[in-house]
């Protein structure tokens, strides 16, 4: 506890040590092993950023409080442990709050911490600077929220976020620090007392045994089993547990794209490569960590059986019947459950018929010979397959990797090529399916792991958060941006038939990313066949140090909203846009 001066002057050696509030939050952040703070500092928050790192707090400051939120997010997901970003009050706070929404609907525990302006100024709305009500605006878009209104309360304040970020289903918490509270001066002892270590915050919620065998019985009665895995099974960390169960069963699995590694991706029962047949086909499917939100069509005919029967893996109840009836309910953590399952499972009493094993393995043949066709072709000017194919094979190389990816094309082909092997090594845009978390995402894999990054974008994915370029340069993170660069949003060849404008989905087609870096003391590359991307990645990846490559794609490569084009309506308006101009 570190003694700070009394008001109106330094203490006198016969008065109680003191302290204040920036030094109570930074002592109950170390209390609950809080090791890196990721954030944009400004008033009120500055010193709380001073105070942190001399403690021996890493603070990680990023250029926009979105990005800084975003690697909060990423490092909960990694670690299971609150990812922490620090905002300043309302503008800094609003943007940090994008992040804190994303990490909740993603169920990725992460706390918000920023300073606010003094109550009593902001409830009578007198104008104060930045004055805005911050608990109010972040309530519907977190888990929960809480505010701290005297010092003394500081460390149940940080406790309570804590426990509620990574209980359950885990999501994002505000705490609000008002500047007055941060400022607050207390005596040490009574500062230090009330302070605690928040104690088996994520406890083992065990599934019912009955419950436990009204699964299996279904699972045993299938012709057509699948398990689903998605990104809550790679959170859980029991892949031992969750290997085991699918291996010890034979059970085909179908990854979610942030569940990849967690059985390596060419594992003999994997599904991955005939995915429409096995989704369109299996009688019974068990969902782990999985949800039927529209990433899996809602559980809804074309896309699936209309007379499957679902088996829901979830730790929260209220998930169960969100879009289909849930014939065998497994409440409970992933790790319990599937430990219970391996337990109670006879040798030999789940077993996946021949016939679906080969109608599987026939489709996967099939497709992957597709797949393969598409990464012979060698065109010029390159485009995506290509330069996906040289990345994939470097990365073959570099199995601790991590991966990160987004945008509109470049996510679509990129989680269909690039191969996982280890869990949790691939990062994408997650549930929301939003734009610009890959440079948070790609500090916060790099730190929180230390091993190398390689962040494939799309050039309009990498404009949201390209700034940071910088903040992985000044903290010489083994950080690669790839970015895939076409000239557009989608594709950059739109035209604008009404004026000089570019088109809405134009970008500029002729821009050199690689300058960027280069800017910041990095190393830029640019490529324009895969042989030159191959090498440039070699070389970046071997020097550890932060690198950028433009990879140069085809303008007319790529297609509108990716794989999501029926979700994007489109008028009369739109198709005169795209018909020729009449003269």
């Amino acid at each position: 506890m570190a003694t700070v001066s009394a008001p109106g002057g330094t203490a006198t050696a016969d008065a109680l040590p003191l302290t204040d509030g920036f030094h109570l939050a930074v002592d109950a952040l170390r209390l609950n092993d809080v090791q890196v703070i990721y954030g944009v500092v400004g008033i009120p928050v500055t010193d709380l950023a001073r105070v942190a790192q001399a403690s021996g707090i890493r603070y990680i400051g990023f250029r926009h409080e979105s990005d800084a939120g975003h690697a909060a997010a990423a490092a909960g997901f990694l670690t299971k442990r609150p990812g922490i970003c620090l905002t300043v009050s309302a503008p800094g706070f609003l943007n940090g709050l994008v992040a804190l929404a994303e990490a909740t609907t993603n169920c990725f525990p992460m706390v918000q911490i920023s300073g606010s302006s003094e109550r009593h100024i902001v409830d009578l709305k007198q104008g104060d600077y930045e004055e805005l009500d911050q608990l109010a605006a972040a309530k519907p878009f977190a888990k929960a929220a809480y505010r701290v209104d005297r010092v003394e309360d500081i460390g149940r304040g940080v406790a309570r976020a804590i426990r509620t970020a990574v209980s359950g289903r885990p999501g994002g918490v505000y705490l609000d620090l008002p500047a007055a509270v941060l400022g607050e001066v207390i005596d040490a002892a009574t500062g230090a007392a009330s302070l605690w270590r928040v104690v088996d915050p994520a406890p083992r919620q065990l599934p019912a045994p009955e419950a436990v065998d009204r699964a299996i019985e279904l699972l045993a009665a299938a012709e057509r089993p699948l398990v689903v895995l998605g990104k809550g099974a790679a959170y859980a960390q029991a892949d031992q547990r969750t290997r085991e169960f699918i291996e010890t069963t034979g059970l085909p699995f179908l990854p979610m794209s942030m569940a990849k590694g967690l059985l390596p991706d060419d594992h003999p029962q994997s599904a991955a490569a005939a995915r429409s047949l096995a989704l369109r086909r299996a009688d019974v499917v068990m969902l782990v960590g999985a949800r039927l939100n529209w990433l899996l069509g809602h559980g809804e005919p074309p896309h699936w059986n209309p007379d499957a029967r679902f088996i829901q893996v979830d730790i929260e109840p209220t998930e169960l019947d969100s879009n289909q009836p849930i014939a065998a309910p497994l409440v409970g953590d992933i790790g319990s459950v599937m430990e219970v399952l391996t337990e109670r499972s006879k040798p030999g009493q789940v077993k996946v018929a021949s016939p679906w094993r080969q109608e599987l393995a026939e489709r996967s043949a099939h497709n992957a010979a597709k797949m393969a066709d598409h990464l012979k072709a060698d065109p010029h000017p390159m485009r995506f397959y290509g330069a996906l194919r040289a990345i994939r094979d470097v990365l073959h190389e570099h199995p601790r990797a991590y991966v990160v990816n987004e945008g509109a094309n470049a996510l679509d082909f990129a989680r269909n090529v690039i191969d996982m092997q280890l869990p949790r090594h691939r990062l994408d845009s997650g549930t929301w399916g939003v734009m610009g978390v890959g440079m948070g995402y790609a500090i916060a894999a790099a730190v929180e792991s230390g091993d190398p990054v390689v962040a494939v974008e799309g050039d309009s994915a990498f404009g949201f958060g390209g700034m940071e370029l910088e903040t992985i340069c000044r903290y010489q993170l083994p950080v690669v941006v790839i970015i895939l660069n076409n000239g557009g949003v989608y594709r950059g060849d739109g035209a604008n038939t009404a004026s000089a404008d570019p088109s809405p989905t134009t970008l500029m087609l002729h821009a050199h990313h690689d300058r960027l870096i280069e800017a910041f003391g990095g190393k830029g590359y640019r490529a324009t066949t895969p042989a030159q991307l191959a090498t440039a990645l070699t070389d970046a990846l071997a020097s550890g140090r932060p690198a950028l490559i433009d990879c140069v794609i085809d303008p007319t490569a790529g297609t509108e909203s990716g794989h999501l084009a029926d979700l994007n309506p489109r008028g009369v308006t739109a198709a005169a846009a795209d018909a020729p101009a009449k003269r």
